[in-house]
């Protein structure tokens, strides 16, 4: 029986601005990952959001990002290596640190937006995230895209596969860029049919329509994707529906 996780992204309001319904989100997924501040977040957000989560028994990750609160962490960055040592460590401690203190831990990390994508193909930015988790924390694994970079300077670190249901991807297996049409998968029933079959073949179609091979452990939907909630109750009961169990990864 094909065992799979379902993560999206949390805590990515601002002061009075907020983004997605957390608490809902939360009933259904069993992987939050969660704004350290960089991107979007702030202190008593995290807090908010991992006492949920640890209410809930659902795994707190991570997600850290290029510090951008202006373009929510989706514009690339040249970071020189050791200050994304630092920065990915400075978040990862702080969100671990409230974690702890409302009885729960970060379990593990998993890039944001830009960084996410520029570790897919960039072994020098890949290695300094990996050694600000390195230096944290051996045992926590990185979630990230097959084939990324990441797999290349893991030195003992475990990668994580993760597929995406509300992303369109490249033939290289990649994603398409949200700068192009068509790139987020807004409809219901195609985003729970796509979960459904990465999770059951290691499949994907990507936009010139041929087939991406996956090895998924944990499947996406985005918190600020339009109907979050509703698409993400669609990918859990459909991936239910088709005998799939469901658990964290981590």
């Amino acid at each position: 029986m094909p065992v799979m996780d379902i993560n999206a992204d949390l805590g990515e309001g601002f002061g009075v601005w907020e983004l997605g319904d957390d608490l809902a989100l939360l009933d259904v997924i069993t992987s939050a990952n969660v704004a350290c501040g960089f991107h979007a977040g702030d202190p008593l957000i995290m807090r908010r959001v991992c006492a949920a989560a640890v209410g809930r028994g659902v795994a707190i990750g991570a997600q850290v990002s290029y510090r951008d609160l202006a373009g929510f962490g989706r514009r690339e960055m040249d970071v020189a290596p050791a200050e994304l040592t630092a920065e990915v460590l400075y978040q990862l401690a702080a969100l671990d640190g409230i974690a702890r203190a409302e009885g729960g831990r970060v379990a593990y990390v998993k890039p944001h937006g830009a960084l996410y994508n520029r570790l897919a193909r960039d072994p020098a930015q890949a290695r300094a995230v990996a050694d600000a988790v390195r230096a944290y924390d051996t045992t926590l694994p990185v979630l990230t895209l097959p084939g990324s970079a990441l797999f290349e300077v893991a030195d003992g670190l475990t990668v994580v596969e993760e597929c995406f249901a509300d992303r369109a991807y490249t033939p290289e297996g990649r994603l398409v860029s949200r700068r192009e049409p068509g790139a987020v998968v807004r409809d219901p029933a195609l985003v729970a049919e796509r979960a459904v079959r990465m999770a059951t073949e290691g499949r994907v179609t990507a936009v010139d329509g041929s087939e991406v091979a996956l090895s998924p452990r944990s499947v996406c939907v985005h918190g600020d994707t339009p109907g979050a909630v509703e698409l993400v109750r669609g990918v859990r009961a459909a991936l239910a529906d088709a005998g799939v169990r469901l658990r964290p990864f981590a």
